[in-house]
Formats: structure tokens, C-alpha cells, sequence
């Protein structure tokens, strides 16, 4: 693992290396929320950075700036047990330049006020601009693949969201879980500051927000009630001091009066000195079923029945690629110009709906800007044309975003290589279908023998699949991983009716559950 303390050294680096870059930016006192990041990024990418900056900017006149923990040898040893590939732990003057001991001269980056202001923003003047300056300024350096931020800081992790996407900065931004201590509390570098008594109160925070968790599953949504639910815990603390508690939405910050498809109940307060944040991400919709895996393992055969047996939509992420290639050819397009093609997204809306029928799963109806292309997008044009338009990025990340749509309202079993990862990160239930190269060898010599077409041999199969699955799982986009929290399901051994019994199974003990108050 290399050490670098320049922004030059870590340019000479970084163009010495190829492959995938994670980038997981901390202010060093790491701990197993951080490590937790680093540990996402090592799975998705060929190569960590952890960033370790202690960032003057988004600290206030008052704040902790000179007590705020620096550990950077004890950072690097964990980092090098996470198996980070380099750690960047710059000075201020080498990372800003110059013009950090001019700060009137220093170019910032200034976020949304309707981002920026609510929350922390009320306490922090100014906290979120040295926070958008420093993360645009190492996503810019180190140009990774994917950022991780933990979801502990709500708004943080939304500005980012919006920061990224409005400056067209590289890669994609990878909300991660909380992480808590085994009472409940969220890991923070600041929690070392609590003596033991303000430690014990401090759980308040956590056990309100989870008494209004349950409380939601339970039916109640409205803000007032949820709101009333964490003071009433936190009035119990005489040692915690509340700054706010809200209910916002948790990807625009806006104030929510009541719950319709999902809220951030957030809660900001003082325990002793020491100024602690917490929330909860509450969903008021369906559930979702992200169900990856290799080729071969029958994910869509698997997803499609799902769906049908528990009323949800199948989303065929394939009929929406085969619908804007129909959009596209529909308008003359050349199929191979990237920016014409482009140029059409924003201009075609794709809706999946679901069709009810008791003679086994249908395929959803398909509608294109409100006209029915069920059948137009199964014709011979199409399907000539869907690899084309599917293998271009720009059309990729806007049938993405139209995909995640559908996670607002849930209802939906959809399956992939990274659904469980990327498009629904927080799906109800996650499943890694799979099953051994050798198995799903055999599989595909008998679809192949089914339709009379030529069966080739064993093992030539077998190591077509290999390199299928090598190729998948190290690609640059979409790659191929089971997510954290997925259940591995092995189906070697099972017929296709097994494998549903199973999953629906799960269904039951993770979803099902989990929602009784």
C-alpha cells in the first residue's frame, strides 16, 4: 500500500495504474463505519484510494478543528488490513494551493441552498461549501469509477448526489448503510469524546429513531406523530440536548408533512459538548426484489414467475432497451449516432405495466410516451438494432435513472448483474442466484438441444461461461458482485419450482416479517 502526501505524487500514481478506481474520502480517526467503505470499494474496483484530510474549510469558528483526532498511522494500518491500494493524506496548503493562506482568494464550491441550509446547515454556516469544495476537488484529482459516502451524514450524502450531477463530475456516487455499535449507536470519530455517562445516553438518539420505525411499518406517517416519537425519547436524556428533528425528503432535503413514498427522519443534538447526527431512511411503498447473478443461473425465468406469484411488476430492464431502440428508429435515427441517439432520451418516457393473468406470468404491457409498443418492440428491426443503442453509456445511465423511478412506489422483482448493488440498493430483499459453470454448461446444452439447434461440447461451454463470468464481474460498468446484504441461492440441485418455493420462502422471513409492527 503506498502513502502519498502530494497532490503530484498521487497524479504520478494513479497514471502508473489501470483498471477501476474507488475513491473513499474520510478525515482520518477511522473506524468500522470507514473501514466498511473500503471494504464496498475493494469489492467493486480494481484499485482503493482513501483519501485521509482533515479539511480546514468545513470547519466553523468554533468548531473542533485543532482537537479533531489525527491518527494517520494507526488510519494506515487499518487501511492496509481493508486492503487499500493507497492512502492520499495531503497538507492543506499542498491539497488547496497557494491560495489557502488567502482564503478570499480560494475558489469554493457553494451547494444549493435548498441542500446546503436545512439541518446541519441551521448550526453549520458554511460547513457544506468547504465540504462540496474538498469532495469535488478529490473526485476531480483521483477521476474514480464510483465515491463512497456513508448514509450517517443524510445530507452530506445528498448535496454530493446533486454536486456530481450537476457538475458532470466523473463516476458514480455509492450510498452505503450505517454502521452502528452494538446498542445502536452510529460510529462517528466524535463519539471518543463522550464520557462514559454521555456514552450511555447517547443510544437515545438510535432507540428514538427506531421506536419511530416501528412505529411507520405500523401506519403512522405523519411528521408531527414521528417527530414527537424521537423528543419524547430524547427528552428522557438529560445529558442530550436536541437541535432538530425532521422529516425530510431524504434526495431533495425538502420538509415532508407526511410520508407518501419515502422519508429522512433526521435528529442533530448535543450530548454533553460533543454534537452528534443520526437518521433513518423510511419507505412507504411495496416491496423490491433485486435478484442478481451470472448468466445462465435463470434469473429472468426465476424473476418473472416471482413477480407473478406475488403481484409485482417484473421489470424487464430488456423491453425498456427494446423500447427506445423502437423510439429511436421511430424517429429516423441512425442507430449509430451516439449523439443523435442521446439527444432522444430525454425526449422518450418509458412506463412498465403489469399484467394480471391466471395462465402463468405475462410480460408487461410496454408504453412509449403514451403509445402501446408491446409487440412493435418484439419486430425484426428492433431486435437487429437493441445492442447497438443498449452498448451506449448515455442511454444506459438515463434507463437507469428510469429504472430507480420505479423504486420510489416498489412492487417490482427485477434482475440483473448489479440491481442489488446499484439500481436498488436498498431493496427488501436481495438475492444472488447462481449456481457452478459446470451446471449451467449443462443447462445451456439442453435449452439448445430443446430448440434443435447445435449442442457444442461439455467443456467448450463450460469455458465459454468462464470468460463470461471473468468478463462480467470485471467490467468497468455494471460489474458482477453479490451485494452485502444479498442471500446467496445455489441451484445446482434444484428444479426451477424449488428454486421459487425458496425465494418465496425468504420472502416471507425478510420482507414479510419485517413488517409486522
Amino acid at each position: 500500500m503506498r502513502l502519498l502526501k502530494t497532490v503530484e505524487g498521487l497524479g504520478c500514481w494513479l497514471g502508473s495504474q489501470s483498471g477501476s478506481v474507488g475513491l473513499v474520502p474520510t478525515m482520518g480517526a477511522l473506524h468500522e463505519g470507514h473501514l466498511s467503505l473500503i471494504r464496498q470499494a475493494r469489492r467493486d474496483n480494481d484499485i482503493v484510494v482513501v483519501s485521509i484530510f482533515v479539511n480546514p474549510l468545513q470547519f466553523g469558528p468554533n468548531e473542533d478543528l485543532e482537537a479533531y483526532p489525527r491518527t494517520l498511522e494507526v488510519d494506515a494500518a487499518l487501511c492496509e488490513v481493508a486492503k487499500a491500494d493507497c492512502i492520499f493524506a495531503p497538507s492543506p496548503l499542498d491539497f488547496y494551493g497557494s491560495d489557502f493562506n488567502q482564503p478570499n482568494a480560494l475558489v469554493k464550491v457553494i451547494p444549493p441552498p435548498t441542500l446546503a441550509q436545512p439541518l446541519c446547515g441551521q448550526f453549520r454556516p458554511g460547513h457544506f461549501d468547504g465540504v462540496a469544495t474538498v469532495v469535488t476537488k478529490l473526485i476531480s484529482l483521483v477521476r474514480p469509477q464510483r465515491s463512497y459516502f456513508g448514509q450517517k451524514d443524510g445530507q452530506q450524502l445528498a448535496i454530493i448526489r446533486q454536486l456530481v450531477r450537476d457538475l458532470n463530475l466523473p463516476g458514480a456516487v455509492i450510498g452505503c448503510p450505517i454502521v452502528r455499535e452494538a446498542d445502536g449507536l452510529a460510529l462517528s470519530s466524535r463519539n471518543r469524546y463522550l464520557d462514559g455517562q454521555e456514552r450511555q445516553q447517547a443510544v437515545i438518539l438510535y432507540r428514538g429513531l427506531r421506536r419511530a420505525e416501528q412505529e411507520f411499518r405500523a401506519g403512522v406517517r405523519s411528521q408531527h406523530s414521528l417527530v414527537r416519537i424521537v423528543l419524547q425519547y430524547l427528552e428522557t436524556a438529560p445529558a442530550v440536548v436536541p437541535q432538530y428533528i425532521e422529516l425530510v425528503n431524504p434526495y431533495t432535503l425538502a420538509p415532508l408533512e407526511k410520508i407518501e413514498t419515502v422519508g429522512m427522519l433526521a435528529v442533530a443534538a448535543l450530548v454533553g459538548t460533543t454534537r452528534l447526527i443520526d437518521n433513518v431512511v423510511l419507505r412507504a411503498r411495496r416491496p423490491i426484489i433485486a435478484i442478481d447473478g451470472p448468466a445462465g443461473a435463470g434469473k429472468s425465468t426465476v424473476a418473472r414467475q416471482l413477480a407473478h406469484q406475488l403481484g409485482l411488476l417484473y421489470l424487464d430492464t430488456g423491453a425498456m432497451y427494446r423500447a427506445f431502440t423502437w423510439y429511436v428508429l421511430s424517429q429516423g435515427c441512425d442507430p449509430e449516432d451516439e449523439v443523435a441517439v442521446a439527444d432522444l432520451l430525454p425526449k422518450c418516457d418509458i412506463k412498465l405495466v403489469a399484467r394480471a393473468s391466471d395462465h402463468g406470468p405475462q410480460p408487461p404491457e410496454v408504453w412509449v410516451n403514451d403509445t402501446s409498443v408491446t409487440q412493435a418492440i418484439r419486430t425484426a428491426a428492433v431486435t437487429a438494432n437493441v445492442s447497438t443503442i443498449a452498448a451506449q453509456g448515455s442511454v444506459r445511465e438515463a434507463l437507469v435513472k428510469q429504472q430507480m423511478q420505479y423504486g420510489l412506489a416498489g412492487g417490482v422483482v427485477a434482475d440483473g448483474r448489479d440491481i442489488g448493488t446499484h439500481v436498488f440498493p436498498d431493496a427488501e430483499l436481495k438475492i444472488f442466484l447462481t449456481a457452478s459453470v459446470e451446471e449451467r454448461a449443462r443447462r445451456r446444452q439442453r435449452d439448445l438441444a430443446s430448440r434443435s439447434q447445435p449442442v457444442p461440447e461439455l467443456a467448450a461451454l463450460t469455458q465459454t461461461i468462464s470468460e463470461r463470468d471473468y468478463k462480467d464481474s470485471t467490467r468497468e460498468i455494471s460489474p458482477l458482485r453479490q451485494a452485502d446484504d444479498a442471500i446467496e441461492v445455489v441451484t445446482d440441485t434444484l428444479a426451477i419450482d424449488s428454486v421459487i418455493d425458496k425465494l418465496l420462502t425468504l420472502y416471507e422471513e425478510n420482507v414479510v416479517t419485517e413488517d409486522k409492527p
